[in-house]
This record gives C-alpha cells, structure tokens and sequence, in this order.
C-alpha cells in the first residue's frame, strides 16, 4: 500500500511538471505526513547529505569531465570519420555511421548526453541532406546515444556496483556484447529505413589508406576504454581511481595531442561540467531521501513477499524488472532510479539466483531505453532541440528503433550467456 501511493504521488506530481528534485523531495514529506510515519522531517536533510557523500560517487563528475573533454576535443569528430570509412558504403550507411559513432563515442565519454549531442551535432543535418526526415535522424540519435551508458565505462553500472556490493569490473564486462547488439539493432533499422526510402542505398566504399589513416587519427580516444578496463581489471587502479584516470588523459589527448582544446577554454569547460554534476548529484540526493523511507518502512521485505506470491522462478520476476523500470525510466534518469530501485530488486534477485551483474545490466538496459522514451527523455530532448522537431514527431519515428531495442532487451534478459559469457571467461 505504501509504496503504490509513493508511486501515485511521484508519478503525478512529475506529470504535472514539478522538476525532479522537487518532485522526489515532495514525495518524501507527503508520505511522512500522510502516513503519520515517525520520521523527523530534519532526517531528510540528513539523508541527503549522506546519499552523495559515498566515496565511490567522487567518480560521476569525474566522468562528466572526461566526457566533456572529449565532447568539446574533436572526438566525435574524428570518430564520426572512421565510422564513415568502415560503413559509409552499406545500405543505410550514413545511418549506421551514426549509430557507429555513438557505440564508439560512448566507449570514451560514458555520458548520453555527451554522445548524443557531439554525435548529433554532426550527423543529424547529414542525414537530413542524405534524404533522411529530420524526425527519424533526430531519433536515431536519440536512442542510439543511450549506447554510451551500456558500454564501458558507464556510470550506472558504476554507481549499480556501489550499491549493490558488485564488481564494477564484471558489470563492465558484461555491457560490452549488450551494446553491440543494441548496436547492430538499430544499424538494421537503418539499412531498412535507406533501402525502403531510397534515400541511402549505399555509397564507395573508402580506400584502405582512408580506413587507415581515420583509425590513426582516432586511435588516442579509442584506447581510453582499454585502458580503464585494463586498469581495473588487472587491480592498478579503482573504479573511483579510473575516473581521475580518464580526466587526465582525456587532458592529454585534447590538449596535447589533437591540441583542440587550449588553457582558455578549461574554465568554461569544467563550468559546464560542474552544473551538470550538480544536477546530477542533487536529484540522488533526493532519491536517497526517498529511498531511505521506503527503506525504514519494510517496504523492501513486502515488495518480496508480494514478488514471489506472482513470480514462481526468475523468468516471471525479470518481466517484472523490466516491465517496472520501462516505466519508470521515462520519469526518472538512470542514477535516481538505481538509488531507488536497487535495494528493491538485489535481495529479490538472489532469493530467484539471479546473478547479481546480470540483473545490474538489466536494470541498466531498461533504463536506457528510458532515456529516448516520450514523452521525458534526456537524449530525446537533445537530439529533438538539435533536429528542430517535435516531440510528436520524433516519437513516431522513434516506433522501430524502440521496437528493435526491446527485442535486444528481452534477448539479453532471458539468454543470460549473451552479457554474462566475457565475465564467465574473465571471472
């Protein structure tokens, strides 16, 4: 009963436009006063504060940073260049030159947002000279931005690990085969799309000194994954660690090798990247406060016994993950929403044995389509302010690429191999 009017009260508050932040905080004092509970109204101050006090949270505007530098450094740029050399000649090729880039990009910024504004930047006006509609160009990058979230780094598998006592390694490992198959799902979607519309049936294809020197050019950027991986996995450095990492080769490689990026523009930079770091941080303080009264009430213990009176085995109750946070991820971006429904989902996950890295790369894929879902959506608002379109418009471009990414999420819910087979290797 508590939690499904803690929903009514989140979800109607957000559709009638109450920001975030004020929509959680709001929650939170409604259900205290509502329900009588005995909480002191001074606790959620208190319970703010310390949902971003976590050592491990030093890494999101770390990452912010590093996505920025390689947003503003050239990047997408030079990885939009590669990506045209390998697929620019297939059916469809501007198309999944645009997803390329995105899956590529997201390797080195770990931010949809960043990805899909570098990439969108770029590809949205190519795509609509090539014949694409301005609609589907704009929701093409607005799905295909989220990528950056599932491949590594992501920061949601990295807070996800904090959370639930995982290894941010294996839940690294694990989003590599998710983001390419949501990957090679969408570039479908484009051969179709070019061969039905005939706007793009393919091109010449590039010289072998084209692929060549396009690599190079792009190889700098490419080797930051590599090298956070890497790093983790062999024990040189922390998650938390690899995020200082990234910072400073993204400096290196910006400043000093693509020399994109000058002393002068650093303060407006890291300007950008401290609002959108507190936005970020402010909205998990908030969940945080939400998240500790639905905590202390029990309701954990009660949406167990509520699962398993409706799913007998694990098939049933990662339907129910997935059906649950489809919905949610259109009100609530991937961090409030972990904050929020992790501690849920991880003690029912091992009550069915559910692998706990499998379930975080669910929770993470769900929440990504979350993303570009009307009528909320962080990429999609980028990628439709970029595309001058329209909400309306961009969603019903947006039918067979969100179609297609829900084949993909069931794929990697139900044949668990698919995300779990290079952590069973590496493990």
């Amino acid at each position: 009963m508590l939690l499904i009017a803690i929903m009514v009260l989140f979800f109607g508050l957000a559709l009638l436009g109450l920001p975030l932040v004020w929509s959680l905080l709001a929650t939170t004092v409604l259900t205290i006063t509502l329900f009588e509970l005995s909480h002191p109204l001074e606790t959620i101050f208190l319970t703010f504060i310390s949902g971003v006090e976590p050592f491990i949270l030093i890494a999101v505007p770390l990452f912010i940073v590093a996505g920025e530098l390689f947003s503003r450094g050239g990047v997408g740029e030079r990885i939009i260049r590669l990506a045209r050399a390998l697929f620019g000649s297939l059916p469809g090729g501007l198309g999944i030159v645009t997803v390329a880039s995105c899956l590529l990009f997201g390797g080195v910024s770990g931010s949809a947002i960043a990805g899909a504004a570098a990439i969108g930047t770029v590809m949205i006006p190519a795509l609509a000279r090539q014949g694409y509609s301005k609609a589907f160009a704009s929701a093409l990058v607005a799905s295909a931005g989220t990528l950056a979230i599932i491949m590594p780094p992501s920061i949601p598998l990295l807070v996800f690990g904090y959370i639930a006592g995982v290894s941010v390694r294996d839940l690294f490992l694990s989003g590599i085969v998710p983001a390419v198959l949501f990957g090679v799902g969408l570039m479908l979607v484009c051969v179709w799309y070019g061969i039905s519309t005939g706007c793009d049936r393919g091109g010449q294809r590039a010289s072998r000194e084209e692929i060549r020197s396009s690599f190079i050019d792009a190889l700098p950027a490419l080797l930051m994954p590599a090298i956070i991986l890497g790093g983790i996995w062999s024990g040189f450095f922390t998650p938390t660690e690899s995020a200082a990492v990234a910072v400073v080769y993204g400096l290196l490689v910006a400043m000093l090798w693509y020399r994109s990026i000058g002393w002068r523009d650093l303060p407006a930079l890291l300007y950008r990247s401290f609002l959108t770091s507190a936005v970020v941080m402010v909205v998990v303080g908030a969940t945080a406060a939400l998240a500790w009264v639905i905590t202390v009430e029990q309701v954990p213990a009660l949406v167990m016994e509520w699962t398993r009176s409706v799913a007998d085995n694990r098939w049933t109750f990662l339907l129910i993950v997935n059906l649950f946070l489809l919905v949610l991820g259109i009100f609530l971006e991937p961090l409030p929403a972990l904050v929020l429904t992790a501690p849920l989902f991880v003690p029912l996950a091992a009550s069915f044995g559910v692998d706990p890295v499998h379930l975080g790369l669910v929770m993470t894929c769900n929440l990504a389509i979350g993303l570009y879902t009307p009528p909320v959506g962080g990429t999609l608002f980028v990628a439709a302010k970029i595309g001058e379109v329209g909400v309306g418009a961009i969603s019903r471009a947006l039918v067979p690429l969100f179609v297609v990414s829900l084949v993909v999420l069931m794929l990697i819910t139900y044949v668990e191999a698919l995300p779990m087979l290079p952590v069973w290797l590496l493990r």
